[in-house]
């Protein structure tokens, strides 16, 4: 079973630690559990509880209301939404539930009816990416096991790819990045997404991958003299220094410029350096690839 911290639940719903006291002092549905050194900790029931009652409370439900339904009624509420985000929120919190519980043949399935009815584009631009951002904070905290998020990742990494080589652009723009993942660091599916929204802008993509050494890096930058340089971070081993890999790509790549997205972005480098470009949310990366 997975074990959940308040700081947890504030990520993934929106709601703030202390409103989650609160509800906890007032309210019925949520019983956390705590350790011996008395810090609570919530269960896969209790995330799933929370992340529906987040949602039914964002969009216009009272608490108080919302502590007297039953399951039954809680459901019906949810699917009611009508609220195109509510809708897309939704889905999302029925892909955490799912990936909780192991459960890949209704999560792959929950992907393949946005894709038949949105197509890839969409489902990719309003499920997947913001999915990604949401249980990137797990990973990041070693909160769920590491079989729930391969399982999950297969799964994405082929509705990513099928909506890659689906790609037909119209126009081109006369630039080539190269995306990549630096040593230690495996998460693939948010390098993906970026690969897609470059290629649908008509960006050219020279794409290596997971886990690529500096001087394999530095190797094809001769060759290839890509204008742009791209990571996105999601959660590196211990020994990674972003301060050091900064500060030897500057001294042995100096003309390329590197931009950096994902979940360690948020933790900026402490140093300055020249023409490295930290994008720490979506819109930032969007405006980046539109700059293009």
């Amino acid at each position: 079973m997975n074990s959940f911290t308040i700081k947890d639940l504030e990520n993934l719903t929106g709601i703030k630690a202390h409103t989650i006291r609160v509800w906890e002092q007032r309210y019925s549905f949520l019983k956390p559990q705590r350790t011996d050194t008395n810090i609570r900790y919530y269960c896969n029931e209790e995330l799933k509880t929370i992340l529906n009652i987040a949602l039914l409370n964002k969009y216009g439900f009272k608490i108080s209301h919302i502590d007297k339904m039953n399951e039954q009624e809680l459901r019906e509420k949810i699917v009611s939404l009508s609220h195109a985000q509510a809708c897309h929120e939704r889905i999302e919190n029925e892909l955490i539930h799912y990936m909780i519980d192991l459960d890949m043949d209704k999560f792959e399935n929950v992907l393949d009816n946005h894709i038949l009815s949105k197509g890839v584009d969409k489902t990719i631009t309003q499920i997947i990416f913001p999915f990604l951002e949401r249980v990137g904070i797990l990973w990041v905290a070693n909160n769920i096991h590491p079989v729930q998020e391969h399982l999950v990742m297969n799964i994405i990494r082929q509705k990513l790819i099928v909506g890659i080589e689906g790609l037909v652009t119209r126009s081109f723009v006369d630039k080539t990045v190269l995306l990549f993942l630096p040593e230690g660091e495996y998460h693939e599916l948010g390098l993906l997404f970026i690969y897609y929204l470059l290629k649908s802008r008509g960006v050219h993509v020279l794409y290596l991958g997971a886990n690529v050494p500096l001087k394999d890096i530095e190797f094809v930058c001769k060759y290839k003299s890509p204008d742009y340089l791209y990571t996105h971070l999601t959660c590196l081993t211990g020994n990674f220094s972003i301060e050091k890999f900064l500060a030897q790509k500057n001294l042995r790549i100096k003309n390329i410029p590197l931009v950096i997205s994902g979940q360690l972005a948020q933790s900026r480098s402490r140093k300055n350096y020249a023409s490295v470009y930290f994008k720490k949310s979506l819109s930032e990366v969007m405006e980046y690839i539109s700059s293009l």
